[in-house]
């Protein structure tokens, strides 16, 4: 069975397109379409996301699902006469929000993932940045690092800290643990002092070989074998040096952030 799926919105469509991400995971027996229309921000812009919509109505002789994030009623009242079944997200809560505070709402589109705060933004950028340079050991200067993640190569750790750099401005820094590291079963010296920063993360034998094959084909570094050792050892390094270790096997990079800022009681406020 086959559904198309729409993310419609006025802005970049990022709001709706997560939303509906969330949705369809409650749903993995049906095979979703999945097509995204954002900066619908005028009626000539809506009524080509409705023919769009229209279309995947005849094709897959089935209503398409709308999640939209459309701030304009006029707007938003387009893509309601379309053929799709349409899940309004403005819709469904601001009224009652509106109650609830008190005071009308100033619909402006685009303001989700505008830059309002530019000194936030450039938090964001500096965080970015440093990420970046701190990137599988390239500097050990981990003073101003927020949060350091550790584990073997490719085990997750640079999207990781890109990702908690962009979305919530956390200067995160990695290291890779290599051979001699795991040889000697303990932290490097630079390392120790920031212990309390270290997260570690472990990733399965067979997922890591999968991994490392696309990177270095048929190496002793992609071989299963490797991979088992390196895993083993590190797993066994961290918990003798207290570190809490979290698997990313199975996990989004959303969620690995998540755990991983939790753990460090890092509480901050989402992008």
């Amino acid at each position: 069975m086959s559904r198309t799926f729409f993310f419609v919105s006025d802005g970049t469509a990022i709001t709706s397109e997560t939303l509906g991400h969330a949705l369809l995971a409650q749903f993995p027996q049906i095979k979703f379409k999945q097509v995204r229309i954002p900066f619908v921000g005028d009626e000539d812009a809506a009524l080509e996301a409705v023919k769009q919509i229209n279309a995947a109505n005849k094709t897959d002789k089935a209503s398409p699902i709308v999640i939209n994030t459309i701030v304009d009623k006029e707007i938003s009242s387009v893509i309601h006469s379309s053929e799709g079944i349409v899940l309004d997200l403005f819709a469904t809560f601001q009224d009652t929000l509106e109650q609830a505070l008190g005071v009308k709402p100033q619909p402006t589109i685009g303001r989700t993932f505008g830059i309002k705060d530019f000194a936030r933004y450039e938090e964001r950028m500096e965080a970015t940045n440093f990420a970046l340079s701190h990137d599988d050991g390239e500097s050990i200067e981990f003073e101003q690092a927020d949060l350091i993640l550790v584990g073997v190569s490719r085990s997750g750790k640079t999207p990781t800290c890109l990702y908690m750099a962009l979305h919530y401005g956390v200067k995160a820094a990695n290291y890779p643990l290599t051979e001699d590291d795991l040889d000697e079963m303990r932290l490097p010296v630079f390392l120790k002092r920031y212990k309390r920063k270290i997260v570690g993360l472990m990733i399965e034998p067979g997922r890591l070989a999968q991994i490392r094959e696309t990177r270095k084909p048929n190496s002793r570094y992609a071989s299963l074998r490797q991979c088992h050792k390196e895993v083993d050892l590190a797993e066994s390094l961290l918990r003798t040096e207290g570190i809490a270790v979290f698997q990313t096997t199975h996990c989004s990079i959303e969620e690995i952030s998540s755990r991983v800022l939790s753990e460090l009681g890092l509480q901050r406020e989402m992008f």
